[in-house]
């Protein structure tokens, strides 16, 4: 195997770093290390990559009323075991999931970027935003090095920097429900092909992780709000200026739909989203204004 250019391993070393910080399936990590200190009797101070991804992920919780939230993670877990069991959890553990959950458990000190929790069996989880903030990283990484273009791919979150040569951009085709080839191939959909320069594409769907509990097919995708997965057969494609937002407003729009999802988009400058559902086997697309066409 050739060895990979500094450029690439250096990027791959930061994400690496990032998992370190971020995760919330490491015991290690320093996101988890916070967590199990919860509730915290003073603000625990953090470091900055974690301080930044938090403010971001607090901001977009303020935004969209609570349909994304970094202190979703007792009501992920719950959903995790639901999942596996098949079983919908029973309503004394989403009572008590909840009560570790939502804007008055978790406080940001600026002046010290320190963290309250302020309940006990708080878990913090941000994967609905560290991929693509681990994207921005790496971008900015191989930048250092000179490089003006470039792509970083991670599980379907896309970030991208300047214009191969000849070309207007980067073209990147995805499946609108956020499928596996094998399964577009079934029931085929209308790609989703768009030009980048400088910004980032998510694609997020329920099509690798969903789950039919009592006839019902639930998404992998938590909505804070219930504390069980997202309802129904859908996918939302968003564009952003960074990776970090793309990431963290698919992740938002999965949970609104695009009733809620459109008019949110709209004030985010920059963005823009495509709803796709399945509906009878044909596909139903709903998109914002600057949705490129």
């Amino acid at each position: 195997m050739m060895p990979l250019s500094p450029q690439v391993q250096a990027a791959l070393d930061e994400v690496s770093r990032l998992e370190q910080v971020l995760s919330d399936y490491l015991p290690t990590s320093e996101l988890c290390r916070l967590s199990a200190a919860a509730p915290t009797a003073q603000p625990v101070s953090v470091g900055d990559d974690l301080w930044q991804v938090l403010v971001q992920a607090v901001a977009l919780r303020e935004q969209s009323g609570g349909a994304f939230d970094p202190t979703v993670g007792p009501l992920t877990t719950l959903w995790r075991q639901a999942r596996q069991s098949g079983r919908l959890p029973a309503p004394d553990q989403l009572d008590q999931a909840r009560r570790a959950v939502g804007p008055n458990t978790l406080t940001l000190h600026q002046r010290q970027q320190a963290v309250c929790l302020h309940r006990p069996g708080m878990r913090l989880d941000l994967g609905g935003i560290g991929m693509g903030f681990a994207i921005d990283r790496a971008l900015a990484v191989v930048q250092t090095y000179g490089i003006t273009v470039a792509m970083v791919d991670a599980s379907g979150d896309i970030g991208v920097i300047g214009c191969p040569p000849g070309k207007a951009g980067w073209q990147v085709r995805l499946d609108p429900l956020g499928r596996q080839p094998q399964q577009q191939a079934e029931a085929p959909q209308r790609p989703c092909v768009v030009t980048l320069v400088d910004a980032a594409i998510t694609t997020s769907g329920d099509a690798f992780q969903a789950v039919v509990i009592d006839g019902v097919r639930y998404s992998h995708i938590v909505d804070p709000r219930t504390g069980l997965g997202v309802i129904g057969p859908t996918g939302v494609t968003v564009i952003a200026p960074t990776a970090t937002q793309a990431d963290a407003v698919a992740t938002t729009l999965s949970v609104l739909g695009p009733g809620e999802g459109l008019p949110l988009v709209e004030g985010i400058p920059g963005a823009a989203a495509r709803f796709v559902r399945s509906e009878d086997g044909k596909a139903v697309e709903k998109a914002s204004s600057r949705w490129p066409l």
